[in-house]
C-alpha cells in the first residue's frame, strides 16, 4: 500500500518547521524524538520535494477509552462486556505554513487514517481513530471529516467502520 509519508529519521531536517501552532513546532522539533525512543508514538512526516525536509507530520499511538465515553450512536456495536475499547489516537498532526492551502492537510489526515486502518485489520485491535483537537479550528477541521464529539472530553471519534468506507 502507498503511503504519502514516511516514518521520522534523525536525518530529516525539523529546525525550520512553522505550522503556526507554537507546541505543534515545538513537539516536532524538540519531544517527538524521546516519545518515539519511549515507544510513546510513532510519527509519520510529509517531505518536501528535497526529500529531507519536513512539511507536515502526524503521530500514533495506541490507546483504549471507557465504553460509557463511546458516542451513543456507536455503543450497540461494541460488546457491554469491555470496559475499555481500543481505538488509535491520532495525538498531533501539523502542516507547515509555507503548503497550507494546497490540499495537502486533507492528504495527510487520510494517510493517518489508512494507515489507522491496515493496523487495525491486520496487526492491532482497534474500533476508531480519536483526535484530542488542539483548538476550535482543529475541531472544527476534523468535524469536517466525520469525526464526532466524545461527551464531556474534547475527544473526537470516527469509528474504522466510517473510515473503510472512505476512498481512501
Amino acid at each position: 500500500m502507498d503511503y504519502l509519508t514516511v516514518p521520522l529519521k534523525k536525518s530529516f531536517i525539523r529546525k525550520e518547521f512553522d505550522c503556526g501552532k507554537q507546541s505543534l513546532n515545538d513537539y516536532i522539533k524538540t519531544q517527538v524524538s524521546q516519545d518515539i525512543k519511549k515507544q510513546l508514538a510513532v510519527c509519520f512526516v510529509l517531505l518536501n520535494s528535497d526529500q529531507k525536509t519536513v512539511d507536515g507530520y502526524y503521530t500514533l499511538s495506541n490507546g483504549s477509552i471507557p465504553y460509557e465515553d463511546v458516542p451513543e450512536n456507536f455503543k450497540k456495536k461494541y460488546p457491554q462486556s469491555y470496559d475499555y475499547i481500543p481505538v488509535t489516537l491520532l495525538g498531533r498532526l501539523a502542516l507547515d505554513k509555507q503548503i497550507k492551502g494546497q490540499g495537502f492537510g486533507s492528504r495527510i489526515l487520510i494517510d493517518a487514517l489508512k494507515r489507522s486502518l491496515t493496523v487495525a485489520e491486520q496487526e492491532l485491535g482497534s474500533v476508531a481513530v480519536i483526535v484530542d483537537p488542539l483548538d476550535e479550528e482543529a475541531e472544527n477541521y476534523y468535524h469536517h471529516f466525520g469525526f464526532v464529539k466524545i461527551p464531556n472530553s474534547g475527544k473526537m471519534f470516527l469509528d474504522m467502520k466510517t473510515i473503510k468506507k472512505l476512498k481512501l
